[in-house]
C-alpha cells in the first residue's frame, strides 16, 4: 500500500478538527474524499501533507511513518500537494513558479525532463511561460499549481478542491487532466466538493462528516446507498 493513514487526529489549537481517520491509497489509484463544507476534508489532506501537525495517529508511505517528520521533508517521500486556492507566487512568471516545484534534490536533477512533461500536459503554459502568474485566469492558475506539484515528480498527488471557483467547462477539463495524470502512474488523493465528478473518476472513496470518516467503499456502492446519498452526499 502506498499511503496508509491510521487513527489520525488533528486540531487547530485546542479545537479538534479530525478524529480517528483511517484510509488507504494504493499505487495507481484515484481516491476521493467527499463530504459537506466544514467536514474536515482540507484538514485531512493538510495533515497528510505535513502542513498541519498530527496530534495522534500514523501516516505511512511505503510503510514508513512520516507523521512526525518536519513538514518540508514530506516531499522527499514522493508526496506533492495542490493546495486549495492554488497559492502561487503571483508576482513571478509561470516558468518561475514551475521551476520552484522541482527544487527537491532528486527532482532538480531531472527538472528539464519534468518541465517538458508538464508543458506537454498544459500547452497553454508553454505559450505563456513568461507571463506573470497572477495575471492569468483562474483555470490557468490552477494548471500552474498542478504543474508545480508535478515538477516534484510525486508518486502521490494530494489535490485540495481543484475545481473550486472554476467555470463548468474548465472543471470538465480539470478532471480530464487529473485522469491523465493518474494514467501516467501518479496516485491521487482528491478532496473535492463536486461530489459527482469526484466519484465518477475515483477507484475508491471516503465520506467525511464533522471530522470523522463515516463511510467508505466503491463510488457506485456509496451512490446506491440511500442513507449515504441523503445524509452525506446531498442527493
Amino acid at each position: 500500500m502506498l499511503l496508509e493513514v491510521r487513527n489520525l487526529h488533528a486540531s487547530y489549537g485546542d479545537a479538534p478538527a479530525l478524529w480517528d481517520a483511517t484510509l488507504d491509497v494504493a499505487a495507481g489509484q484515484i481516491v476521493a474524499v467527499v463530504g459537506p463544507n466544514g467536514a474536515g476534508k482540507s484538514t485531512l489532506i493538510n495533515t497528510i501533507a505535513g502542513i498541519l501537525r498530527a496530534r495522534k495517529g500514523e501516516i505511512r508511505i511505503d510503510g514508513a511513518d512520516i507523521a512526525k517528520i518536519q513538514s518540508h521533508r514530506v516531499c522527499e517521500h514522493g508526496i506533492a500537494i495542490v493546495p486549495e486556492g492554488r497559492r502561487l507566487f503571483t508576482h513571478m512568471t509561470v516558468l518561475e513558479n514551475l521551476e520552484l516545484g522541482g527544487w527537491r534534490a532528486d527532482a532538480r536533477a531531472l527538472r528539464e525532463g519534468s518541465l517538458e512533461k508538464v508543458l506537454s500536459l498544459f500547452p497553454i503554459l508553454k505559450e505563456r511561460r513568461h507571463q506573470i502568474a497572477g495575471s492569468m485566469s483562474g483555470g490557468q492558475q490552477q494548471m500552474v499549481a498542478i504543474g508545480r506539484a508535478l515538477m516534484a515528480r510525486p508518486r502521490l498527488l494530494l489535490m485540495d478542491e481543484p475545481s473550486l471557483g472554476l467555470s463548468p467547462a474548465v472543471v470538465d477539463d480539470m478532471f480530464r487532466i487529473i485522469r491523465t495524470i493518474n494514467e501516467r502512474g501518479v496516485a491521487v488523493l482528491l478532496v473535492e466538493q463536486n461530489i459527482h465528478k469526484a466519484l465518477e473518476m475515483a477507484h475508491h472513496a471516503y465520506v467525511i462528516e464533522q471530522g470523522r470518516i463515516v463511510a467508505s467503499g466503491k463510488p457506485d456502492t456509496l451512490l446506491s446507498n440511500p442513507r449515504i446519498r441523503e445524509a452525506y452526499l446531498g442527493v
